[in-house]
């Protein structure tokens, strides 16, 4: 639901109804509002944090093998912003990853990714990945939010703004994390910045306790709790009405949301009751246990009970060495996870309004580092969204044959946010936030929904 200032913000985006004046001026609950019908209802991001090298992945270069340690071609480098590579001689680097074309799409897939292989024709490959930033803070800041600069809202936040939730007893944007300890992305990569507090992700814990103080202190049950929120509510309500502050109405918001948590939150993270065909499936077993696999089985429980936008990071891919036995680590570590939750969706009948992405802040260089290192590179990239209405079993954009950039279909960050909105039924251009004297959006001034990969 939105607030009588939330509401009245949005007037400007053309959402605002005679029907809905109506409700407002009555003093009622407002529902959150779409452009258009939409072909997801919920966003499950698989976020490969320190950037997967697609040359390992998803973007097979014979030519790059076949040129394997001589000088790339300089018309390709020149003038291209690298993070390390500025005194290294440029050589090719060819993957020794082998790909196939898999199921009835033929799409070419490594074979350090047997569980997604047998996904093929239930995926949307992107070839052509692209974006601004050049090293991880600002590229994690960028994918997340539209904008390297700190402080501004991520998309898990806009989309919670601009739809809510769909259920009252668990947060609209939650976030949960596995792999390497040693590449940490900023937390401000899920703050809800210049939006009102309660668009913020929540950080689920991937073992034990999801969150802190899920259980009540010693000697206080659930009739005095629910008699203290009141309590809370009224003398917080009785400030609101003096003065509308959408921090206060947040703060009663999350004590209720809390309140309601202490009884959500475990059943969510209780996999006992999944069946042995279901662990199977993902590889896990009868409670979290902080691997990505297990994650992707809580953002399964998540999304069916209701959060808008779930958001798994999986770090420890930034291989700036050795990346032959790193990638082989990364990639066992979320194969099966990933195509487990695809698949599950997918006979659950919920595939076709999730939208799931997988993919990182940018891809890596064709160029090798120290020998048997990619450098980052914000030229080209892979990632695959499925469900939620995009095109299954194709494969969109083609770069050049080093894998250095696209010859056609570029898929910059910009694109990709508003076409994630539109499948939400978000129009990108029209989805602002008056902040600072200026109305903000999550696309800035840039962006185009890419037509080419919706049903």
């Amino acid at each position: 639901m939105i607030t009588r200032r939330h509401f009245l913000n949005r007037m400007s985006t053309g959402l605002a109804s005679t029907a809905l004046c109506q409700l407002l001026a009555e003093g009622q609950a407002v529902p959150q509002l779409s452009h258009y019908a939409p072909t997801a209802k919920r966003v499950i991001f698989l976020y490969m944090a320190g950037g997967p090298s697609q040359f390992d992945t998803f973007d097979h270069k014979p030519e790059l093998r076949k040129r394997n340690g001589q000088a790339i071609p300089a018309e390709l480098t020149k003038g291209v912003k690298l993070a390390f590579l500025q005194n290294e001689a440029l050589k090719c680097y060819g993957s020794n990853s082998t790909f196939r074309r898999c199921g009835k799409s033929g799409q070419e897939i490594s074979d350090l990714l047997p569980h997604i292989q047998k996904i093929a024709d239930d995926i949307c490959i992107i070839r052509t990945q692209v974006t601004d930033q050049v090293n991880h803070d600002p590229a994690h800041m960028f994918m997340n939010t539209g904008t390297a600069i700190t402080g501004r809202p991520s998309m898990g936040s806009w989309i919670s703004y601009g739809l809510g939730n769909l259920a009252n007893n668990l947060p609209d944007f939650v976030v949960m994390r596995s792999g390497a300890e040693d590449q940490p992305v900023p937390q401000v990569a899920w703050n809800s910045g210049f939006l009102p507090g309660k668009h913020s992700g929540v950080e689920f814990y991937s073992s034990g306790d999801p969150l802190n103080y899920l259980r009540s202190p010693a000697g206080i049950n659930s009739a005095l709790q629910r008699q203290t929120i009141d309590a809370l509510s009224s003398l917080n309500s009785l400030h609101d009405e003096r003065a509308v502050d959408p921090e206060i109405r947040t703060r009663i918001a999350q004590y209720e949301l809390a309140f309601q948590m202490q009884t959500s939150v475990p059943d969510v993270a209780d996999f006992s009751g999944e069946s042995s065909a279901t662990h199977q499936l993902f590889g896990t077993s009868g409670k979290p246990d902080g691997s990505f696999a297990s994650n992707c089985l809580m953002a399964r429980r998540m999304a069916e009970r209701g959060v808008r936008f779930i958001q798994l990071y999986h770090t420890g891919w930034d291989h700036h060495g050795d990346i032959e036995s790193k990638i082989k680590k990364q990639t066992k570590e979320i194969d099966q996870g990933a195509a487990a939750l695809i698949t599950d969706l997918k006979r659950r009948g919920m595939l076709e309004d999730t939208l799931v992405i997988w993919g990182g802040e940018f891809g890596r260089t064709p160029m090798s580092q120290g020998g048997n290192g990619r450098d980052h590179h914000t030229k080209s990239g892979a990632m695959f969204m499925a469900g939620g209405g995009v095109r299954s079993g194709m494969t969109f954009g083609e770069t050049d044959p080093f894998g250095f950039g696209a010859v056609n279909d570029p898929f910059h960050v910009h694109d990709f946010h508003a076409t994630m909105l539109h499948l939400l039924g978000i129009d990108h251009l029209k989805l602002t936030y008056k902040y600072a004297g200026r109305n903000f959006r999550l696309t800035d001034v840039h962006g185009k929904v890419v037509k080419k990969i919706i049903i």
